[in-house]
């Protein structure tokens, strides 16, 4: 079997249910059946590979999270070193890997055995044992002839097994994986003027500078992404592209000494050209803010033109680029001297022709690809960055129809992210009330974390009107990465879970929902609501869901919360408790605070007891606690059918006892904002924008799409003033409408709401 018909990958993680598989591991699966896998319309979390250690030919399914993409020669270099867990080291060091491919027969190396470094010569390069036929490949290893006085030194005549792969004298040679062998010479030296025909530069290196090195005998180039100090010693990372050679480009770290300036001249064929190598493409309509794409080492790197215009000691235009990731060389600035600003390691500077239209945004229709016009003033990019950490409001009413409606519009979809693109919009395009989360105080390991949100996700949406599934992505990268789950970058969550994570263990935000019973105060940031078996409700409200949920756990507010995040009573994507809920637009929680004065149900005077068994009686309003002045219970309870009643005293605030008739008692409410909606397995929301019935807007962030593996969702928001229409209708109305008959997506608000989203306007940061 060929090696080449195989995809190759090096376990970097542990996944989650193989726990005996060990890091460095090595695995693989046949081209075709990977170009099937991954073509499939929903990205594929798991890959059914074969382990290349394994004698059994077993497939597991393996999280593409816990795999690097290998090149076959990569993997057959790897598979010879020993334990698997050094095998990360060597991948990782880029530079020993892409030595080891440019060994060849007859070098002069270094061989490491038995702890003393000996001589020799390259004699023979592949396996040491048969091609098995389970596996593709069984290993590299180079065969060395020991020279000189370390001749009898080894342990073989050429033969391993019953296999003769190379001849020599007895003892004289030995077999050792890559991660034993080094050139005897340098293998990295500066070019001469004859060498390259050019000038000798003297400038000091800076990033973004095009350097030459060599490996052996051959010249590589590419650009500095970096200049580090390791143990005293100046090292260079490189990025570099070697994909002429059919390698893929890697990142290295080379002695600043052993690095040149400059670029190589057009002449030697076996020279490569300067990274990062693409394609050439001259677009003409290219232009300052224009979204475009390069390649680096690791592969496809977005961006938007920042900057146009000629470079010191640079021939010919050049262009900055402002990268979505961390992948360029500075911030803007190119030998001390800014041309434009960005965020750290975020601007590339590079040729014309090497960088193209962004492919993610061709082939779009005109209607979709048009974007909001820049705002000059803010210095905001197109396609979701602020560039600053400054404070934008929310979007009002008045900017809802410009910013918001339309394709391509919210949040942007990808890989299983609706959960978190329904809970970001619903909790930040229209309401500040979480905003003290986006710059209070954090450990400066969770900084990038908030700063990502603020940065890239909350000020753009609230700017433009528009954030990117890489923004998104990005953020759920930098939770991953801090531990809070494996799988945030492939599958779905829970809005709940992710909101906790965020607001509690990350930017540890003061709980949103203190709760009173017993005497003890309980905390938390959302609230499941629980009812009990022989509750008579069929068509409730919100308010009644809640106050119903209290009386049968005995709970009350101990305080008037900024936010509160209610959760329906549904379990799972497939059991809903009601077919319908009515949106309470408002929340009166005035009888749900544990202190403070309440009001007689029946006179309007100051409250002393309540009954819990009246709380279900019809006689009275089906919303509410039930308190009374002493002279009202006494009358309530004269009623044969109340005698078994036992009401409780309430809790009367000093100085309010004797004052009379509190008629002009506050009511303390909270008002919507915004529901979280979920029907089998896709999240979406609503959000009430503004004061009347009709003010409601809908997001989908996956409405719809463009291309199939290689395409992008188009999220879209979209007007809803059909839920004014279904608010006004009487209870019984309502309950009488079929749902898919419904119009617009009224029936997805009113049918498979999930979560509710309240806040108290006196504690929002704009009102």
């Amino acid at each position: 079997m060929s090696s080449s018909e195989y995809v190759y990958f090096i376990l970097t993680e542990k996944p989650k249910f193989y726990y005996s598989v060990k890091l460095g591991s090595l695995w693989y699966i046949r081209e075709f059946k990977y170009r099937f896998e991954t073509s499939k319309r929903s990205p594929p979390t798991k890959l059914p590979v074969e382990c290349l250690n394994s004698s059994t030919g077993v497939t597991c399914d393996i999280e593409i999270k816990c795999l690097k993409k290998l090149d076959a020669d990569e993997a057959d270099l790897l598979l010879a070193c020993q334990p698997e867990s050094e095998r990360l080291n060597w991948i990782r060091d880029g530079y020993a890997v892409l030595a080891a491919l440019e060994l060849t027969m007859g070098t002069d190396v270094m061989v490491e055995e038995d702890g003393q470094m000996l001589r020799g010569i390259i004699r023979y390069i592949g396996p040491i044992v048969d091609p098995s036929y389970l596996h593709p490949i069984t290993g590299r290893y180079f065969g060395i002839e020991l020279q000189g006085e370390d001749r009898g030194k080894g342990n073989t005549d050429g033969t391993y097994g019953y296999q003769k792969r190379f001849s020599c004298e007895k003892n004289c040679g030995i077999f050792a994986p890559f991660c034993r062998v080094k050139p005897s010479a340098p293998t990295l030296h500066s070019p001469s003027k004859s060498d390259l025909h050019y000038e000798q530069q003297t400038q000091e290196i800076f990033p973004g500078d095009s350097v030459i090195f060599f490996i052996k005998d051959k010249c590589h180039c590419g650009v500095v992404l970096d200049i580090q100090e390791e143990s005293g010693t100046p090292m260079v990372r490189i990025s570099t592209d070697l994909k002429e050679n059919g390698r893929r480009g890697v990142e290295i770290k080379v002695p600043l000494h052993d690095v040149t300036k400059g670029e190589i001249p057009s002449g030697p064929e076996s020279m490569d050209i300067d990274a990062p190598k693409v394609e050439t493409h001259t677009d003409q309509s290219m232009s300052l803010n224009s979204a475009v794409e390069v390649t680096l080492a690791k592969g496809n790197s977005y961006g938007i033109v920042r900057w146009i215009g000629n470079l010191p000691n640079r021939e010919g235009i050049m262009v900055g680029i402002e990268l979505e990731e961390d992948d360029g060389v500075s911030d803007g600035t190119f030998k001390e001297k800014r041309y434009f600003t960005c965020p750290p390691k975020r601007a590339l500077f590079v040729k014309p022709q090497s960088c193209r239209p962004d492919s993610r945004f061709l082939n779009i229709p005109a209607n979709v690809k048009k974007m909001p016009e820049l705002d000059k003033k803010e210095e905001d990019d197109d396609y979701g960055s602020t560039g600053k950490l400054e404070t934008v409001p929310p979007i009002s009413t008045e900017q809802v129809h410009q910013l918001l409606i339309g394709r391509m519009k919210g949040i942007q979809g990808h890989c299983n992210s609706c959960y978190m693109d329904a809970a970001l919009f619903g909790l930040f395009s229209c309401s500040s009330v979480l905003d003290s989360m986006l710059f209070k105080s954090t450990t400066p390991q969770d900084a990038p974390i908030q700063r990502i949100l603020l940065h890239d996700i909350v000020n753009p949406l609230r700017s433009k009107g528009f954030v990117l599934g890489q923004n998104i992505m990005k953020f759920r990268e930098q939770l991953q990465d801090h531990g809070y789950s494996h799988s945030f970058t492939t599958e779905e969550k829970d809005p709940e879970e992710f909101l906790n994570i965020v607001m509690h263990h990350i930017l540890a935000l003061d709980p949103l929902l203190k709760l009173s019973a017993a005497g003890k105060v309980q905390e938390s940031y959302c609230y499941q609501i629980f009812l009990d078996q022989n509750h008579s409700l069929i068509l409730p409200t919100v308010q009644q869901l809640l106050e119903h949920s209290f009386h049968n756990a005995g709970l009350k507010l101990a305080e008037v919360p900024s936010c509160l995040i209610l959760q329906m009573p549904r379990f799972g994507k497939k059991f809903k408790m009601f077919e319908k809920i009515i949106p309470s637009l408002e929340l009166d929680i005035t009888d749900l605070l544990s202190e403070g004065p309440q009001q007689c149900i029946v006179c309007g005077h100051l409250a002393v007891e309540e009954c819990g068994d009246c709380f279900k009686e019809p006689i009275f309003n089906p919303t509410g606690f039930k308190v009374f002045c002493k002279k009202c219970s006494a009358q309530v309870h004269s009623h044969p059918q109340r005698h078994s009643h036992q009401p409780a005293a309430l809790e009367i605030p000093k100085g309010y006892l004797g004052r009379g008739v509190p008629h002009t008692l506050t009511r303390d409410r909270l008002e919507l904002f915004a529901v979280l909606c979920i029907e089998t397995s896709h999240y979406v929301s609503f959000v009430k924008h503004g004061p009347n019935k009709e003010d409601w807007i809908f997001f989908d962030s996956m409405a719809d799409r463009q291309g199939e593996r290689d395409g992008f969702n188009i999220p879209e928001v979209q007007a809803c003033p059909e839920v004014g229409m279904y608010l006004e209708m009487s209870p019984a109305e309502l309950a009488s409408q079929v749902p898919r008959n419904m119009k617009g997506v009224a029936k997805r608000l009113f049918c498979d709401a999930y979560m509710y989203l309240y806040q108290s306007t006196s504690m929002c940061l704009y009102r």
